[in-house]
């Protein structure tokens, strides 16, 4: 199972890295910092287990540990076939502070930060993610721009909507689009990702493990995902994102883990075919969730 972003080709269950730097997300300053060891372990055997997309970001820290660093110090000299997608438009202090969106002129400083920590040449892939913004279009000109000069191979985008990829593919090509979705969280998403399919644009959703429970509390759809997870002998994680590369080809997923046996399961995950009785039930409980 595989995808092109733009003439790169990746597997379509790759990895998250917000959560290596700490336990709990990036952004949470009193998790505990997660073991250095374990977080370089956990990236080398994702490559080796044939994970070939990596998804980073320079605000992806913590304190003591830094997800880009760990990506360098655990994979570099970087594998050929491995893709980097980073992003930019956020920023923190170094306390963890977060910044206002970058501005047009901010966008190159961010993306050699990413270069410096990351010890490239070149960026695989950037996506924008934006926050307020109704237009992003001096955002992703910009961007396109330091395409041109060769620290970008291709661009993407994130936290947007569909009349943000409008504009933007009215600048340059767009390879991918990186939303928050998954099984029960923000259906509303679904018109956009059969856009996506339509345009031959990759849907990479994060929080596709979380479902609405990551932000709502309790949700529909985990009694149902629970009980195919049961009678499939599979974990419920490994329903939610199956359920989410049923979605369409061009869905890609990037869960994200610290534990080396998660990481096995969510890979595995991407060669468990869901039937289409399991899949009309799933879809039920995700509008019923949301």
């Amino acid at each position: 199972m595989t995808w092109r972003l733009g003439d790169l080709t990746v597997n379509r269950v790759g990895f998250g890295a917000m959560r290596l730097p700490q336990r709990g997300t990036a952004f949470d300053r009193r998790a505990e910092p997660r073991d250095r060891g374990q977080a370089i372990e956990v990236l080398r055997k994702a490559v080796e287990l044939g994970v070939d997309h990596i998804d980073t970001a320079a605000f992806y820290f913590s304190a003591t540990r830094s997800a880009n660093e760990l990506i360098n110090s655990a994979l570099s000299p970087y594998p050929e076939d491995l893709v980097i997608v980073t992003k930019i438009g956020p920023g923190r202090t170094p306390q963890g502070e977060w910044l206002p969106l970058a501005t047009p002129e901010q966008l190159k400083g961010q993306v050699e930060e990413n270069l410096r920590q990351l010890g490239r040449d070149h960026l695989d892939v950037v996506n924008l993610r934006i926050s307020g913004l109704d237009d992003l279009s001096a955002h992703f000109e910009r961007l396109a721009e330091l395409q041109r000069d060769g620290l970008v191979r291709h661009l993407g985008l994130s936290n947007v909507k569909p009349h943000h990829l409008d504009q933007a593919q009215k600048i340059a090509t767009v390879v991918c689009v990186q939303n928050s979705y998954g099984l029960g969280h923000h259906p509303e998403q679904d018109d956009f990702v059969g856009v996506c399919g339509e345009r031959g644009i990759a849907y990479v959703p994060f929080f596709a493990l979380a479902g609405a429970n990551q932000e709502a509390g309790t949700s529909a759809e985990d009694d149902v995902v629970t009980e195919i997870a049961h009678a499939r002998g599979a974990t419920p994680a490994q329903i939610r994102l199956a359920w989410t590369l049923a979605r369409g080809p061009h869905v890609l997923v990037i869960p994200g883990t610290g534990d080396p046996a998660h990481l096995r399961q969510n890979v595995e995950a991407g060669e468990l075919n869901l039937t289409p009785d399991e899949l009309t039930r799933l879809d039920a409980a995700h509008l019923n969730g949301g």
